[in-house]
């Protein structure tokens, strides 16, 4: 790692004020209507309705196991203004480099969210008639694509338009999954539920199935947001202008939005004995953002393996291949006949879609912002011209990615790729904030020890069960 600290010569500015709760939260809402629609609709529901209640007491732990992941991503953002993988080339430049294409590969089939977001929109209408299921995916998936495309162009600022889709999804889904919830045939199934999240209470209850080994992998790793999604949390804080972010200006769009200068590098919150307390409100600020996103993200998928062990277990329906949300439909159907049908398929498409946007969003910035810090000629172009390439690129790919295979494939190939990146990313977090961080900052804003543990307890964690992907893939192909 590098001995050489540059952090230290970074310039010192005051920490701002915590600017109240209403206005600071948003970033952790984000987190969480992304992490619903990345796999929680999806893999959990399946593994419920096909196996019943044996693996659901890997649930809560893996959803907590994300907490210090976050927590570390949001504080090197909050204190420095920088992106985290800022951050991981300057801890050290071959890791940045390693992690940067490994991101960028991982990030090729996410136009599959889209494509799963198209299922229930060619299941509501039908449309285009008389085209194959797999075509009217596709079609929608693309419309989707049009759609957000054209809502980022026309925004002021690329965040506030993101954050405000993303709460609306959040609350919509939320408010429906909890009246589902209600019905009688779902309440019944509530004493058992509850029982499942203590341990396995019956036998498996059909043949484990050597295929599926690759989507409990991805339901635990990506329980919340996975992989290099994680990541996003950091961008996010960033241009919401969380602590020292502030200083760092913002993507605005290109037709209604003004030019903002974006600084590359961050800035250190300086000695003065106002910071002190100012730090302390935004350590809390940084706790609860997280976890309003953790465990909101956890109550919707407890939501969706309630309906799924009560509705879809018993019925032997598996949400699969082109059907990924379209099987769920009868989660509202049970409640409400047809008009809950359509108005599951109306929240699964914003639900599945919105990740199309989130993602789009996030990796291009991180495009931009990764080419700017290690390619210096690059900075001739503004920040915002980056992205916007990036954008353009990332749709061109994704667009290109998405008939190669069914969504749910794709979507499982881009999560095995972006588990390399969970397995690393506890150590570097480790190695930048605890190692290279802490030295140049003033004494009240070094990280305690006990957050250490908690990281290294996420990565002992998943590196078990990287050692378990690779045994049980060697052993399938043995």
């Amino acid at each position: 790692m590098h001995h050489n600290n540059e952090l230290s010569k970074l310039d010192r500015r005051p920490l701002p004020r915590f600017p109240g709760w209403r206005a600071a939260l948003g970033p952790g809402i984000v987190w969480m209507a992304l992490a619903q629609g990345s796999g929680e609709l999806i893999w959990w529901p399946y593994l419920i309705a096909k196996y019943g209640l044996t693996f659901l007491c890997l649930l809560i732990p893996a959803c907590l196991l994300q907490y210090p992941l976050n927590i570390e991503i949001g504080r090197y953002t909050l204190l420095t203004g920088e992106s985290i993988f800022h951050g991981f080339i300057r801890l050290h430049r071959g890791l940045g480099i390693f992690l940067w294409l490994l991101m960028t590969v991982s990030f090729c089939w996410f136009g599959a969210f889209a494509a799963a977001g198209g299922t229930s929109l060619a299941a509501l209408t039908g449309l285009p008639n008389g085209w194959p299921v797999a075509d009217q995916t596709l079609f929608w998936g693309y419309a989707t694509i049009a759609l957000f495309l054209t809502a980022i162009l026309f925004s002021r600022v690329v965040y506030v338009l993101v954050e405000r889709f993303m709460k609306l999804v959040a609350v919509t889904t939320l408010i429906g999954l909890f009246w589902a919830c209600g019905q009688p045939d779902v309440l019944q199934a509530v004493p058992d539920f509850v029982r499942g999240l203590s341990g396995p209470t019956t036998p498996l209850p059909r043949p484990w199935d050597p295929g599926d080994a690759s989507k409990l992998l991805t339901a635990i790793a990506f329980a919340g947001l996975g992989g290099f999604w994680i990541l996003f949390y950091s961008y996010w804080l960033r241009d919401k202008g969380a602590g020292m972010a502030i200083h760092m200006g913002r993507i605005t769009g290109p037709i209604a939005g003004k030019p903002e200068v974006v600084s590359r590098d961050g800035f250190m919150p300086d000695e003065h004995t106002e910071n002190r307390e100012r730090w302390r409100q935004w350590e809390r600020y940084l706790r609860t953002d997280v976890l309003v996103g953790i465990l909101g993200n956890l109550s919707t998928t407890l939501m969706t393996c309630l309906l799924a062990y009560a509705l879809l277990f018993p019925a032997g329906l598996l949400p699969d291949d082109y059907e990924l949300a379209v099987v769920q439909a009868r989660f509202f159907e049970v409640a409400w006949g047809e008009v809950g049908r359509i108005l599951f398929l109306v929240i699964a498409a914003a639900f599945l879609s919105d990740t199309w946007l989130a993602t789009a969003d996030g990796v291009s910035r991180m495009q931009a912002d990764i080419v700017q810090v290690l390619i210096p000629k690059s900075r001739r172009w503004s920040q915002r011209a980056c992205y916007y390439f990036s954008l353009a690129l990332m749709t061109l790919v994704t667009c290109l990615t998405m008939p190669l295979d069914t969504p749910g494939t794709l979507i499982l190939t881009s999560a095995v790729i972006g588990f390399a990146g969970t397995v690393i990313f506890p150590l570097a977090l480790y190695f930048l904030n605890y190692r290279l961080l802490a030295p140049s900052l003033p004494a009240w804003a070094r990280p305690a020890r006990q957050s250490a543990w908690l990281l290294a307890l996420s990565f002992l964690v998943y590196l078990g069960l990287a050692a378990a992907f690779g045994w049980g893939s060697w052993i399938g192909t043995g």
